[in-house]
């Protein structure tokens, strides 16, 4: 099962850059999308931690993935929802 725990990082990796793409002005509304996407990381994430042995590479996509909905969820919160 260490596939679930790459694929988990890949997942909070992608999630991250998501995130960092929404975080520029007028790309704010990306984060629509990112967030339901990380949202998915994160529950593959504990999934991973609960049934991988390669725990350290899931508990990073979970940290990736969470990082990812908290600052785009403060994203859409400082722009309104727009910007």
């Amino acid at each position: 099962m260490g596939l679930l725990s790459i694929f988990s990082l890949i997942w909070g990796i992608l999630a991250v850059f998501g995130m960092a793409v929404g975080i520029i002005p007028c790309f704010g509304s990306l984060n629509y999308l990112n967030i339901p996407f990380a949202v998915f990381g994160l529950f593959f994430s504990i999934l991973a931690i609960v049934l991988s042995s390669k725990k350290e590479l899931a508990i990073a996509g979970c940290i990736l993935c969470a990082v990812a909905i908290f600052v785009g969820g403060i994203r859409l919160v400082i722009g309104f929802g727009i910007f």
